[in-house]
């Protein structure tokens, strides 16, 4: 069996750690690892880099463009989670699922970006809708999305996890209030919007998990189905697909008329929900946003890249 050695810059992180969990138990993965003392040392990353035949990179983004940077060959295959290359055309963008041209550019890819978690339940239910033509590429979009404080970094980790926690953080907190999160850029671009979606993230005091929310006015689209139907056509777009999967309608009575943010925790696929009636839909999509939202992603596109099967060390 070929060992394939990997690299982790940034591996300290949320994310880094998590892609270091789903290594555990792998033969055909080799982690080179860096002194911590040199971790930020250009030289010794540079080193790493492209000694690695995969690096991922779980850095802020100036860091990430620099690491970008310091590869001089023209084997080492990058999988980087930050948000700087998600919009570049030059890098495949890592949700398989959308088509098998997304899928077919991971494989074959030197320069993989992982998408962003909100992005990724916001683009899983937006592109097929556009690509369908149920509705316009100028529909006028509204998310609300639930995230567990995992996914802001580890100094709020920190915060949410002390002793003597403030208390604005024991409530549900909504942020990007200037409609300028990190993640619009690719919510539009990926799915072919003519405008950028209005946003209305909300972190709370639990750990991982997460809820996207994609309202429809039935009278603004341009095939005008019940919700039983558009989940039907969601179905059949993602029908074979096993790390996104779209539930039976009325499957909201099985949660007792409620959804968790956190049903999701600790795996690596994704569930959409149609709900609401003939005149206003939502489309809702529900994962870990450690998972499918962040490491388990980036692990699966290393898969693809490999040629083996995209769940190996993931659990859907």
């Amino acid at each position: 069996m070929k060992k394939y050695k990997v690299f982790i810059d940034g591996s300290e992180g949320t994310t880094g750690l998590r892609i270091n969990e789903r290594f555990k138990n792998r033969e055909d993965i080799e982690i080179l690892h860096i002194d911590p003392e040199l971790r930020k040392d250009p030289a010794e990353r540079k080193r790493l880099i492209n000694e690695s035949d995969y690096t991922f990179l779980c850095l802020p983004d100036a860091a990430a463009i620099e690491a970008v940077a310091l590869v001089d060959n023209d084997t080492t295959v990058i999988i980087d989670a930050s948000t700087a290359h998600r919009t570049n055309p030059d890098w495949a963008y890592g949700l398989p699922e959308l088509s098998e041209e997304f899928r077919e550019r991971i494989a074959t890819s030197k320069r993989i970006a992982v998408p962003g978690c909100y992005a990724s339940g916001f683009i899983m239910m937006a592109y097929p809708l556009v690509k369908m033509g149920i509705i316009g590429n100028d529909y006028p979009m509204t998310i609300s999305a639930l995230s567990g404080y995992s996914g802001a970094g580890k100094k709020a980790i920190a915060l949410y996890e002390a002793e003597d926690k403030s208390n604005e953080l024991w409530a549900p907190r909504q942020y990007a209030l200037k409609q300028q999160h990190k993640h619009l850029k690719e919510m539009k671009a990926i799915p072919g919007l003519a405008t950028e979606p209005i946003f209305i993230p909300i972190v709370d005091d639990y750990y991982c998990g997460m809820i996207v929310n994609l309202p429809l006015h039935k009278s603004l689209m341009k095939i005008r189905l019940t919700p039983e139907e558009l989940r039907d056509r969601l179905a059949d777009y993602y029908k074979g697909q096993r790390f996104i999967r779209v539930a039976n309608y009325g499957a909201e009575e099985e949660y007792n008329g409620y959804f968790n943010a956190n049903e999701m925790a600790g795996l690596d696929s994704a569930q959409i929900f149609v709900t609401g009636n003939d005149d206003r839909i939502v489309v809702s999509a529900m994962f870990d946003n450690l998972g499918k939202g962040a490491s388990g992603a980036a692990v699966e596109c290393l898969n693809i890249s490999m040629g083996i099967d995209p769940a190996t060390g993931l659990v859907l």
